[in-house]
């Protein structure tokens, strides 16, 4: 558990279906967790101790319901998707939609990404100056922590050509309509202070693959 910014937490946890490390992040000011597995040591317990307790959780996208559940369980509260997605959960996994351009919980606005599904999301987080990428973006090296930024590899793609394409194309974008300087990740640790100028540099050389399988 670590606070990569002030009131904004970054922790990583072993995913239990891909068993491979995962990125989670806390905002403290407004109780909002985004794409969350549980602190692997001090499990619900960390959320307890917090000055406002959870009042949100934001996915991503549909993949990264994770341990949403548990906090909404637990503290009653709700948990936000892109809309596109809402058809992956079941009855007992009560998600809200929300559209691109929507203000959620933070103050976090959610922006299209696309490409590698359709409710894949970025989430622009103005209060700390960041913007998150669910899966279009990832980190290769161990756990993701220290290689390059790229996509992942071909075969997790449909249509690796055009993928390829639409995630330039909303990279591009987002550079385009907001200002960040950090870039936090799904899958892969966070870039603080050069986060905006990786992404730049990822777009200028048409993009890479992070990693094989």
């Amino acid at each position: 558990m670590e606070q990569i910014l002030p009131g904004l937490f970054h922790w990583t946890a072993r995913h239990p279906t891909i068993h491979v490390e995962v990125s989670s992040y806390w905002l403290d000011p407004s109780g909002v967790a985004i794409d969350p597995l549980l602190p692997p040591e001090q499990g619900l317990d960390w959320f307890a101790a917090r000055s406002h307790q959870p009042a949100a959780v934001l996915l991503s996208n549909r993949h990264h319901y994770r341990h949403a559940g548990l906090l909404a369980e637990r503290y009653d509260c709700p948990v936000y998707c892109d809309r596109l997605g809402l058809h992956e959960f079941s009855a007992d996994q009560p998600v809200q939609g929300f559209a691109v351009g929507q203000q959620l919980p933070g103050g976090v606005l959610a922006y299209e990404m696309g490409a590698i599904c359709p409710d894949d999301t970025a989430l622009f987080l103005p209060a700390f100056d960041a913007l998150l990428i669910a899966d279009g973006v990832v980190l290769g090296g161990p756990h993701g922590q220290h290689g390059l930024l790229g996509f992942v590899p071909d075969s997790l793609m449909d249509d690796p050509p055009g993928t390829k394409q639409g995630l330039l194309d909303s990279c591009q974008r987002l550079l385009d309509q907001l200002d960040f300087q950090h870039l936090l990740l799904a899958h892969g640790g966070p870039l603080i202070g050069d986060g905006r100028a990786l992404l730049e540099e990822l777009v200028e050389v048409g993009g890479r693959t992070a990693f094989e399988m």
